[in-house]
């Protein structure tokens, strides 16, 4: 069937979009980015021991999409745990000597007993673990929307299907009839019984797309990975500001707690000169929408649902690439010429071709068993997480409604006050001509030359004479976008 198929089908040499993978890579780095130049701009002195901790914490994010069994409120617990220590030796007590690691795990426990970040670390805990987990739950439908394709795509003819094709496209030639051309109605009746067993998919295969359309739809705000981590820095440094005007109360408690010799102590009137935050930092160009990853992600989605028959529509597109006689008239029936081919009307499926005299058909073969076996699982998990988002949103509403909404769910906020807010989609080119890997450079200097790229044109997938060949490569392009490549 593969090489049948192939001779059909020619595949796509290569895809013109940007690689999914350098996308992703984009996303997280520039999440990085912007939090490690926060701290470098606006606490320049603790910046340096805070870069491994965002950096660990950045890495955990991109294994937890990838599959890891990292808790997305572990990875958040982690970061401000680590941060902590050196906020409270920098900003709260400055003239404080160097932590010990014994004044450091215990500082480190009594930031979550006493809250000293605020509601901060909840509101990133509840927007990271919704848009990670979607973003993941995406991922983990494309996987396996890949591997229906490729299975389907390697799946062999049976003995009997490979007998009818042989009749139906080279028997005519013993017969001295070199010109003669198959009945289309004669393919089609082959094809479906040829097919019978890929086209059980169909049914499961647009249940997927439409489960995933659905999943799409609803990556938005806190349920947008692209969203949630470019604004992710703005929370933090509303975190450090928490601390700051609590300053002397935690220090008082700390001073119980953390029971420790110190020359003395200043209090939270301290603010430094770097806590002033200079308006004209992290200002970012304006930033189309078609561009924007999520508008990516929407148009393949409806590429995909352009082909949601595929394998209903197999059998009849692979007669209609063919020589066939389309009006079955003085055509070749499989045994010889008629002056009219007049098929018997068959659905698609095993069932509908359990009375063929064309192909005999089997049961059901195990590899389509458990590509749909795979699709029904991946259904109900795209379901799930449907269910869930429309009962986050209800209640969201509920709360918008009664006054009670606390900024958890990023009830219309504005993070990013004063000029602040950093735009929270990126603009993704097909070549991607700036450093990703200038994780010290200013952001300025990286958005400036992101900026000077934005002349660029997104180039086109090219033909799409292929439906097996567009199926792959749409899939390939979207887990490519979203997946670092190993």
């Amino acid at each position: 069937m593969e090489a049948f198929l192939m001779d059909l089908y020619p595949r796509f040499s290569n895809l013109d979009f940007i690689c999914f993978s350098e996308a992703f890579e984009v996303v997280v780095r520039h999440a990085k980015n912007y939090t490690n130049t926060m701290f470098r701009n606006q606490y320049s002195s603790m910046a340096p021991q805070t870069f491994k901790f965002v950096g660990k914490f950045f890495t955990d994010v991109s294994l937890y999409i990838l599959g890891s069994d990292i808790h997305v409120n572990d990875m958040v617990n982690e970061l401000f745990d680590s941060l902590f220590p050196v906020i409270y030796s920098h900003l709260i007590n400055p003239g404080f000597p160097e932590v010990s690691l014994e004044m450091a795990e215990c500082l480190r426990g009594a930031r979550r007993n006493l809250q000293a970040f605020g509601h901060y670390p909840k509101i990133i805990m509840t927007q990271m673990s919704k848009s990670l987990q979607t973003t993941r739950v995406f991922l983990q439908a494309l996987n396996l929307g890949i591997e229906v394709i490729n299975t389907t795509d390697h799946l062999k003819f049976s003995k009997d299907c490979g007998r009818m094709l042989l009749k139906m496209w080279y028997c005519s030639y013993c017969q001295g009839l070199a010109m003669a051309k198959p009945c289309a109605g004669h393919c089609s009746s082959v094809m479906q019984g040829c097919l019978a067993n890929v086209v059980e998919i169909d049914k499961y295969w647009r249940e997927y797309i439409s489960s995933l359309e659905e999943l799409v739809k609803g990556m938005y705000r806190i349920y947008d990975m692209e969203h949630v981590l470019l604004s992710l820095f703005t929370l933090i440094r509303d975190a450090i500001l928490h601390v700051q005007k609590n300053g002397g109360k935690l220090t008082a408690t700390i001073g119980k707690l953390c029971a420790h010799p110190q020359q003395r102590q200043y209090r939270s009137a301290y603010y430094p000169e770097e806590f002033f935050i200079d308006k004209r930092v992290l200002k970012v160009a304006h930033v189309e929408h078609e561009e924007t990853l999520s508008s990516r992600r929407r148009e393949l989605i409806a590429k995909l649902r352009s082909q949601s028959d595929f394998y209903s529509a197999l059998p009849g597109y692979i007669c209609s690439h063919s020589p066939v006689v389309e009006n079955d008239t003085f055509c070749w029936n499989g045994q010889e010429i008629v002056e009219r081919y007049s098929p018997k009307m068959m659905k698609n499926g095993t069932k509908g071709q359990a009375s063929s005299h064309d192909v005999k058909m089997k049961s059901l073969e195990p590899i389509i068993s458990q590509i749909i076996d795979k699709l029904k699982h991946v259904n109900q998990i795209l379901k799930s997480m449907a269910i869930l988002r429309r009962a986050s949103e209800k209640n969201r509403e509920e709360d918008l409604a009664s006054g009670d909404c606390d900024d958890e769910d990023d009830c219309n906020r504005g993070s990013g006050d004063d000029g602040l807010r950093v735009k929270n989609q990126l603009r993704f080119l097909a070549e991607l001509a700036y450093d990703l890997e200038v994780d010290e450079a200013p952001l300025n200097k990286q958005l400036l030359n992101q900026q000077s790229k934005e002349g660029k044109s997104v180039k086109s997938l090219g033909s799409e004479n292929s439906m097996l060949g567009l199926l792959a490569g749409i899939l390939l392009y979207v887990l490519c976008f979203f997946v670092l490549v190993h």
